[in-house]
């Protein structure tokens, strides 16, 4: 069985060094034209086959509720960053599709992004981000 304080010190410093990376990387969405929900719709469309993905693909992918998935995807067709049709293979459902300018949008934030997050991440050498990447997915394949 496992250790359960450590456990839960393990828990702690994992959820603290997520909170405090995510506060320093708003800085690279302050005068970015994509919002952070915005960006990781993108993420998960433009990384997707003919960057087109199902809509609830993308509300899995988001850490915000499906409702509120809704509402940022038609702020965004709205914006044409992205565009949304039906679902020939699935009645109820819907596809998203990223527009060229929202491409564009997500690739130019994207580079920003890239080099922020590999800065900060840089304080762990190859074998310990291998490790970190590892661990991540193991709990979360739970």
């Amino acid at each position: 069985m496992t250790d359960r304080k450590l456990a839960l010190e393990a828990w702690e410093s994992l959820f603290r060094a997520q909170h405090e990376l995510f506060h320093e990387m708003d800085a690279d969405f302050e005068h970015g034209e994509l919002a952070q929900a915005e960006y990781d719709v993108l993420l998960t469309v433009t990384r997707a086959p003919g960057m087109t993905a199902r809509l609830r693909d993308v509300t899995a992918n988001m850490l915000i509720s499906q409702p509120s998935v809704s509402r940022l995807v038609d702020r965004m067709v709205t914006r044409g960053l992205i565009a949304k049709c039906p679902d020939p293979d699935d009645g109820r459902g819907a596809l998203i599709r990223a527009t060229d300018a929202g491409a564009r949008t997500f690739r130019a934030l994207a580079t920003v992004h890239g080099r922020s997050i590999a800065e900060r991440m840089s304080r762990l050498d190859d074998d310990e981000l291998r490790t970190l990447r590892d661990l991540a997915e193991k709990l979360r394949r739970g």
